[in-house]
């Protein structure tokens, strides 16, 4: 009976999620389905597991999403994203449309922009050359999921979102561990998505299919004619990246910077429940956040005259402050579901079998099969990275350390299984994406399931590289 309502809990989730509801207001109530036939009353569970668990996760990663937030915010209304994709878009031509769209997303994504930022900011040029090139535009948010939810949000090292600074929380590791399995990782998604993409466009032109008519494509949106140079706009975006590596300091310089050890001593006698144990599971999450204060004042300079004539910087940063409260809860209430989930007995089960995969195969295969398993009931790459950290994080470092792996592999590995199958039908990222697009799920998903399913081997040959060669 418990299995059951484990299993109702989750196509509950599922279903309405994938039917547009909010997954703030559903996960609760699903999460109270879970536990109807455990030992567990639903309402503590709902007030004392469900909360808890949300408040972790905003208590932790909020800053990420705030900072994160407005700085991205001034980018796009600065003029700076637009700018910077432009000048790729240019460069590359409709020869290479494809391409272009890939390295225009990964370029922003890398530099920090809230992805669903870069969505909105990539999908008109995006648009623009496929239509060049007549490339079908059902193909276009394959293109953009590669280009953003990929490469350039978990493997490029030292990349500034979420996915890859959660796992620095758990290991005390920095966003740039094992920066050569990244680079191996970030080749092979790139290959998958332009090699896949590339052939398909072929395919459907060679019967006849062309770029197509569609609604709103013809309909511009009234810009200030105020443009920023390509390389002033790109100056954020550096900035970003190197003070994040000067205050991280991943590479262990002694002359470079380092957290003080003793940082969070004075706040241990007020006995606070979310402590931080030690400044490694937070010293990541400052780095970043002073990078993204930084470089959005730097971002605000340069584009203030296109603020000034758009919506001006007061709303524009206020704006971005208020919708990075419900993209964190949204991740948050994923996230917390998920704890429900994997805290009722009925789950033991399969915890045993992915512990048993721990013991018989070591704690690389364990982490990837789980993270992708937690993604998939999440449809969140974040909410479901971290309840597979919470679950079996601890196990994992220690058979790690055991096995002589550093915990930088293992930092790498779990962030590149995290976006294996997360583009599942109810991913909130995916419908939103979708909907950008103007397409539906019947258009464009066979292309973004048949890259996902490409992608899911991807951590696996990491592995493989790892043992192969020991570079990491």
């Amino acid at each position: 009976m418990e299995a059951l309502c484990i299993g109702l809990a989750l196509l509950g989730l599922m279903y309405f999620a994938y039917r547009g509801w909010s997954i703030i207001l559903i996960a609760p109530f699903f999460a109270g389905l879970a536990a109807l036939a455990s030992m567990f009353d639903i309402l503590p569970v709902y007030s004392e597991l469900y909360m808890t668990r949300l408040a972790e996760y905003v208590k932790t990663y909020y800053p990420v999403f705030l900072f994160g937030a407005v700085f991205a915010k001034l980018m796009e209304k600065g003029g700076l994203a637009s700018a910077i994709a432009g000048k790729i878009v240019d460069v590359l031509g409709e020869k290479r449309a494809i391409l272009a769209v890939l390295m225009g997303c990964g370029a922003l994504t890398y530099g920090g922009l809230s992805v669903f930022v870069v969505a909105f900011v990539m999908y008109p040029f995006g648009a623009v050359v496929f239509k060049k090139a007549d490339i079908p535009k059902r193909l276009l948010p394959a293109a953009l999921w590669v280009g953003i939810f990929s490469f350039a949000m978990v493997s490029l090292p030292g990349t500034p979102q979420i996915q890859n600074i959660i796992p620095s929380s758990y290991f005390q590791t920095s966003t740039w561990a094992a920066p050569g399995i990244g680079l191996f990782a970030s080749l092979l998604f790139l290959l998958i998505g332009w090699g896949w993409i590339g052939r398909r466009a072929k395919l459907l032109q060679a019967r006849g299919e062309g770029y197509g008519d569609h609604a709103g494509d013809g309909r511009k949106k009234r810009n200030p004619k105020i443009n920023i140079p390509w390389y002033w706009a790109m100056v954020p975006l550096l900035m970003v990246i190197v003070i994040n590596v000067i205050l991280s300091n991943p590479f262990g310089w002694e002359w470079g910077f380092h957290w003080n050890e003793e940082s969070l001593a004075a706040f241990v006698p007020l006995k606070l429940t979310l402590l931080a144990s030690h400044v490694g599971k937070v010293s990541a999450i400052w780095s970043i956040s002073v990078a993204l204060i930084l470089s959005s004042i730097a971002a605000a300079y340069i584009g203030r005259k296109r603020l000034k004539v758009t919506d001006g910087f007061l709303p524009t940063v206020n704006y971005a402050a208020l919708s990075s409260g419900s993209a964190a809860l949204n991740v948050a209430s994923g996230y917390a579901f998920g704890c429900v989930i994997t805290a009722m007995p009925g789950f033991a089960p399969v915890t045993e079998w992915l512990v048993g995969i721990a013991a018989s195969f070591g704690p690389l295969l364990s982490a990837v099969i789980t993270t992708n398993i937690m993604c998939g009931i999440t449809g969140s790459a974040s909410g479901g990275l971290t309840i597979a950290l919470s679950a079996l994080g601890d196990q994992w470092a220690s058979m790690a350390i055991a096995a002589g792996i550093p915990l930088e592999v293992l930092h790498r590995i779990v962030a590149v299984a995290s976006v294996g199958i997360d583009p599942v039908p109810h991913c909130g990222a995916l419908v939103t994406l979708l909907a950008i697009c103007g397409l539906s799920h019947k258009e464009s998903y066979f292309d973004i399931a048949m890259i996902m399913g490409m992608k899911f081997l991807v951590p696996f040959l990491c592995i493989i590289f790892y043992m192969l060669t020991g570079i990491c």
